[in-house]
Formats: structure tokens, C-alpha cells, sequence
């Protein structure tokens, strides 16, 4: 499901797939719970001038929830209703994936080298830094499409990292498939390139300038939820003032 590997100051977080299944990411209670242990033990680990950089291997980025697994759910309880509340329930499990960025202490980089679907594109949001593929992937908020209304905080985060009124109307309210260069041009994504390898290229190298300058990782946690207040109250994450230890 995933991986996480430290290099020096760096922690890779790599979603895995045996199967082209797999290799979707699709966010189901049990991804879920693998993202978040590993984000705690980067937490747990990390030092002044640690960096995160989340890949994923195949196609996909994330192809959102997992929605064949609500489908199983209901079938199993033979209740269309049960499906819909098993899905309502991994949109509430991966609120606290979303809250886990937001509150990391160091510098976060996504690097989208497939596509990135509904809560799969949210994933790659979380982060402070996206860089994406332009040979294979595109960003795509399907909610409008399954017919089904976004998230509370999925719309606070789009919101707030998107700056274009025109450019928040074509992902939520025209369901686009986002190409990478088009992405840069709406703000959704911070570079492109031509390939998977080069994404993951730029975004170690990213996250290398950023360790560097060993912030504060308590200060860069604390502004960044400074930054986006009304994301942090809908997921649970409180804003704490945070002060030099030496003055």
C-alpha cells in the first residue's frame, strides 16, 4: 500500500501496487490508516530540516475513494444506503490524512507522476509543493460527474489554493481534466515535466533546497495552519501560537 524511506534529512512516502488495481491508489479505510501510520512516524522522526516528498508507482497519483468498496459494503449488507454511508465514512477517515499535512513540520512536496482524481487530486493539494507529469497525467475533480457534491473541506481547500475565480469554476463546477501545464497556468500546480522521473527529480531537489534551511519545524507548521485557517477548523486541526525556544 505504502512505503516510507528516509533519505538523510528526506522522507519518501511512496504509495505501491503489486496489480494495475493497486497501482490506482484508491483510497479505502485500509490506505487510509497506512498513509496516516506512516505520516506519524515521518512526524515522529522528523528533525529542523526535514522534508516530505509523496510519489506514487504507476499511472495514478490516486484515482480518489475506492468506491467499489462502498459498492462491496452494500452489497454485503444488502443496502444501497450502507454504500453511501461507507463512502461518507472514508470522506471522514481521510479528513485526518488531510490534517496530518497540514499539521507536519516540515516542507511537503507532492510528486504527481499519474493522475490525480477527486480525493486523489485533494492528496496532492495537501501538500505545500506540486509537481506533475505532463506526458501522462491530468487533475480531475470528478464529484460533478459521479453526481455527488464535494466535501466540506475538500471545497475549503480549493478555495484556498486556488486563486482564479475562472480556474476554481472549471475544476468544481466544470469537472476539467487539468493537463500539467494548464495546471501551473491555474496555480493548482507549481511546475511540470516530462516525465515521471523527472517529476520525482524535482521534487527531491525541491525538497533538498527546503531542508537546507533548516526551519523550525514547530514555526513552519504553525504558519502554514496560520495560512489556512478555515481548512484546518473543518479537519480538526488547532492553531497554536509558536515562539523562538531561544530568545
Amino acid at each position: 500500500m505504502c512505503t516510507l524511506e528516509k533519505r538523510g534529512s528526506l522522507f519518501i512516502l511512496t504509495l505501491t501496487g503489486d496489480t494495475k488495481k493497486d497501482q490506482e491508489h484508491r483510497l479505502n479505510p485500509d490506505l487510509i490508516a497506512a498513509i496516516r501510520s506512516a505520516l506519524s512516524e515521518v512526524k515522529s522522526q522528523s528533525v529542523n530540516g526535514s522534508a516530505l516528498v509523496t510519489v506514487a508507482e504507476g499511472r495514478f497519483f490516486s484515482n480518489g475513494f475506492d468506491l467499489k468498496h462502498a459498492q462491496a459494503v452494500g452489497v454485503k449488507s444488502g443496502s444501497f444506503e450502507a454504500a453511501g454511508m461507507e463512502l461518507l465514512r472514508m470522506v471522514d477517515l481521510f479528513r485526518g490524512v488531510v490534517a496530518d499535512l497540514l499539521s507536519l513540520p516540515m516542507p511537503t512536496i507532492a510528486a504527481v507522476t499519474g493522475h490525480a482524481a477527486a480525493a486523489g487530486m485533494i492528496l496532492a493539494m495537501s501538500h505545500d509543493y506540486v509537481m506533475m507529469t505532463s506526458s501522462r497525467a491530468v487533475m480531475y475533480m470528478s464529484e460533478l460527474d459521479i453526481g455527488m457534491s464535494l466535501p466540506d473541506y475538500f471545497t475549503e481547500l480549493i478555495l484556498a489554493k486556488i486563486g482564479s475565480p475562472a480556474a476554481k469554476r472549471e475544476v468544481m463546477l466544470r469537472a476539467a481534466k487539468v493537463g500539467a501545464e494548464e495546471a501551473v497556468k491555474m496555480g493548482i500546480v507549481d511546475s511540470a515535466h516530462g516525465s515521471a522521473e523527472e517529476v520525482f527529480s524535482a521534487a527531491v531537489k525541491k525538497a533538498e533546497e527546503l531542508a537546507a534551511r533548516k526551519w523550525s519545524g514547530a514555526a513552519y507548521a504553525g504558519i502554514r495552519k496560520a495560512v489556512y485557517p478555515e481548512v484546518c477548523k473543518l479537519v480538526g486541526v488547532k492553531i497554536e501560537p509558536v515562539v523562538p525556544s531561544r530568545l
